[in-house]
């Protein structure tokens, strides 16, 4: 099976060769595959990467600016190029690719792209510049194999023959009427087996799945996944042909999706590139962690408040840090489970109640079973057994808590119309440091004092 990994010696190897003659680089670039170049952009400054893009052919070139992902700015390579080299590029581009990369830059350079493409090419790319980036329309291709519904056999045929000349592959054929209004799918294999005299009428699924242009792209993702599509047509309110989103596009979503929901449930803007400098991290990260300092405060205070026992019993303050850490994690163990949940389904109100019945459950016996080696430690190590007795208690109690504002805090953010990605490991951590304290210094006050 060939790989299309990156070796350091590869990367070293091209490095040496960009020293050199452009005759003895292009000869070793032919070894490798577009989407191994675009790796290597990573690593290049842009003056590299220009120089590499205008030695190879427009086909290649567009290939590797179409695999780079958007951390490397590949629009700022195009941005690069010379005029001419560019509008070989951006045309042999898919639309969608295009329109992605072009979106990134601002009005005046997107026109200063767009007026040196032929008019056709330009008009596409404008249409889909207007869809929101995260909408079915911003991800779909309007490139599609469509046929009229009256069509005979051999019409469509060489109706299909034409259409594909410009595509590279494709996946599904679409019936439309004389509006142009979809009507439904057809398979090539159904048409070539088809009697000879048979027209596309007779051969018509009308079941199938769409999405409109202001689909979520989320959404798209997962009927696509459910329904083991590899393409999904995107119509507008009238169900005329808009486009398709293919399954590649899927796989870019979904990675970006769980990118997005990873930071989130972290603490960090998705606006922070992985490869971004300080200056972005720290403006992406300070916000949430000066939220996080307030409800630290709050945990602070719940201490405060237990000043007497703390002196009387300062050995609690060893197990203080145990009982909040475990029910942190147990938290985020559940709250990760739970978001990963909603993003692959809406959950019904009696999925949502047993998801938090089963959070409770959990938490009651990992917290038992937790709290019974801690009050073993503390009645072997302490020499006290009513010590431990309170520990296992607090612990039992802060891990069912955990389970239970680990699950129902995101339902809850989802059901009112907020991301539960973003907001919840905060809520939560406040949740078990608040409580956690609570339970074991209050149940220390009561039955050690």
């Amino acid at each position: 099976m060939q790989t299309f990994e990156l070796s350091k010696s590869d990367i070293h190897k091209i490095k040496q060769a960009l020293e050199g003659e452009e005759i003895e680089l292009l000869e070793l670039l032919r070894d490798y595959h577009a989407s191994q170049i675009a790796i290597l952009f990573q690593s290049l400054p842009i003056q590299s990467q220009t120089r590499i893009i205008n030695l190879l052919s427009a086909e290649i070139a567009s290939d590797v600016i179409a695999e780079m992902d958007a951390e490397s700015h590949p629009e700022d390579l195009l941005l690069n190029l010379h005029p001419g080299k560019r509008q070989e590029i951006v045309e042999e581009l898919d639309y969608d690719d295009a329109t992605d990369i072009i979106s990134q830059l601002n009005e005046a350079e997107q026109q200063e792209i767009l007026e040196d493409l032929d008019t056709e090419d330009a008009t596409e790319i404008r249409n889909l510049l207007t869809y929101h980036e995260d909408t079915a329309g911003g991800i779909m291709n309007t490139e599609v194999i469509k046929v009229n519904l009256m069509m005979s056999k051999k019409k469509a045929i060489d109706q299909i023959i034409i259409q594909s000349e410009e595509m590279e592959e494709f996946y599904t054929i679409y019936v439309v009427d004389d509006e142009d209004t979809l009507q439904g799918i057809v398979s090539l294999k159904d048409i070539i087996k088809s009697n000879t005299n048979a027209r596309i009428a007779d051969l018509i699924n009308h079941e199938f799945v769409y999405v409109t242009a202001d689909t979520d792209q989320e959404e798209v993702a997962d009927l696509i996944s459910q329904y083991n599509l590899t393409s999904i047509p995107v119509v507008d309110n009238q169900m005329k042909l808009l486009g398709r989103v293919t399954f590649d596009d899927v796989i870019d979503v979904m990675e970006e999706e769980n990118t997005e929901d990873m930071l989130k449930i972290a603490g960090v803007s998705e606006d922070e590139e992985l490869s971004g400098n300080w200056k972005e991290a720290v403006k992406s990260r300070l916000p949430w962690l000066v939220v996080n300092l307030g409800t630290a405060f709050l945990a602070s205070s719940v201490i405060r408040s237990f000043e007497t026992t703390l002196t009387a019993l300062p050995v609690i303050t060893c197990y203080m840090t145990i009982i909040a850490g475990m029910g942190g994690n147990a938290a985020t163990q559940a709250l990760a489970v739970t978001v990963r949940r909603i993003t692959l389904s809406d959950l019904t109100d009696n999925q949502s109640y047993k998801t938090v019945l089963k959070e409770f459950t959990v938490g009651l016996i990992n917290g038992a079973t937790t709290g019974f080696i801690i009050f073993l430690f503390a009645l072997f190590y302490d020499a006290n057994p009513m010590l431990g007795l309170v520990i296992f208690m607090a612990m039992t109690g802060n891990l069912i808590i955990a389970g239970v504002t680990g699950t129902g805090i995101p339902l809850i953010l989802k059901r009112v119309g907020i991301d539960p990605a973003i907001a919840s490991s905060i809520i939560i951590t406040t949740f078990t440091d608040v409580f956690g304290f609570l339970l074991l210094l209050g149940l220390a006050s009561k039955l050690l004092l």
